[in-house]
């Protein structure tokens, strides 16, 4: 027997189907309320604007199809990054709706991601002596760089690939890191 799909997931998980056929901007609500079987009414009590679906999908595509593995060290970091931008190159559409949904006003809670908290906490541990005010400036930097917004420019931008994105990556976050101190950094 088959689990039971709550109707938020039903209509995220056809939204997801549709993207490989059509851009987002394509896929209208009636649309998705035929895929999903159900009335467009319910889509609308859902997801209100097309902002709330963006983001609502945004976040169901980045646990179910890029969850970033954990990391505790920088270089568990890079290589957690380095796959996530193999796997956008794998699902282009999926990654732009991510990078779209990053540039418009928040709709939902204002709890930060999983990826910023762990960036936060890999920092706390590896750079123990650093202050909060530079914790959060360095969390925030490497919090882009790792982004679906930063693929996607370099990707339409300079028609770069999944390596040559992970190249730019690494330098990024290495001119970030060489400007903290090296006794900020815990020694093993």
């Amino acid at each position: 027997m088959e689990e039971p799909v709550d109707t938020a997931t039903a209509i995220l998980a056809s939204a997801a189907v549709l993207l490989r056929e059509r851009t987002f901007d394509d896929i209208s609500y009636r649309v998705l309320a035929d895929e999903v079987g159900i009335s467009e009414r319910t889509i609308y009590r859902q997801y209100p604007t097309r902002a709330h679906l963006l983001a609502a999908l945004s976040n169901w595509i980045e646990q179910t199809r890029f969850p970033l593995p954990p990391f505790v060290t920088v270089s568990d970091f890079r290589a957690a990054v380095h796959e996530r931008f193999r796997a956008f190159d794998a699902s282009p559409a999926y990654a732009y709706v991510g990078a779209r949904a990053s540039a418009i006003s928040p709709t939902l809670d204002t709890e930060p991601a999983y990826i910023t908290r762990a960036i936060e906490a890999m920092l706390e541990v590896g750079a123990p002596t650093l202050n909060r005010r530079d914790r959060r400036r360095v969390a925030a930097s490497l919090r882009y760089f790792s982004s679906a917004m930063f693929w996607a420019r370099l990707r339409t931008g300079f028609d770069l690939d999944a390596g040559e994105i992970c190249d730019a990556f690494d330098h990024a976050i290495d001119t970030v890191l060489a400007k903290l101190p090296d006794a900020t950094w815990a020694k093993p």
